[in-house]
């Protein structure tokens, strides 16, 4: 009778771990298809960003005197931007980091390129200059809700990665902590405003 026992108890233990695996790794698989849908909306978001810039320069350099050396690092900026990929599968917070890089770069570049456009009222006075300049607002705005958004996922699949008893299953099938977007470098510094 006790070994029908202890053979009922092993069962019941197995039963149990085995529908806590299932439901833990369907549980995980959902949130990673989520996490790389949300990847897929980053990627489309910069990509309507690189798509407005040959517009930008070939708008910009119409500009009698422009600063060829602010256009070239647009341009270069975006050649990089474009180069770093990352696949959907591998989203460690190393390779988030090297694409978020890349792209801050461009931001930067962009940046200096608008403020540059302020000694040139000609170009402000360009419908076609202001028009991608709007556009490339709108953009930078669905960057950030979908850097947001996807955040938010990774959030949600790490949690679930992470605890017991999913964490267990979690290194056995493969599922491994993924990356955040992060504040770019020096934002958390207020910017200095000086009236003369």
């Amino acid at each position: 009778m006790s070994k029908n026992l202890g053979l009922i108890v092993v069962i019941v233990v197995l039963v149990l771990l085995g529908g806590c695996g299932c439901s833990g790794y369907n549980k995980m698989v959902g949130l990673d298809q989520n996490v790389k849908g949300k990847w897929g909306n980053v990627q489309s978001e910069y990509q309507r960003r690189s798509d407005l810039i040959p517009n930008l320069v070939s708008t910009v350099q119409g500009a009698a005197n422009f600063e060829k050396s602010t256009l070239e690092a647009v341009v270069n900026a975006r050649a990089k931007a474009t180069q770093t990929t990352i696949d959907a599968g591998d989203l460690s917070p190393e390779k988030i980091a090297q694409f978020q890089q890349a792209q801050g770069q461009l931001s930067g570049a962009l940046s200096r390129l608008l403020v540059a456009v302020e000694a040139y009222p000609e170009l402000k006075a360009n419908q076609n200059f202001v028009n991608l300049q709007t556009q490339l607002e709108g953009t930078e705005n669905r960057i950030k809700v979908s850097r947001n958004d996807f955040n938010t996922s990774v959030q949600e699949y790490n949690t679930v990665v992470k605890t017991f008893p999913n964490n267990i299953f979690s290194g056995m099938f493969g599922f491994k902590e993924k990356g955040y977007f992060s504040s770019d470098p020096g934002a958390e510094k207020a910017p200095e405003v000086k009236f003369n």
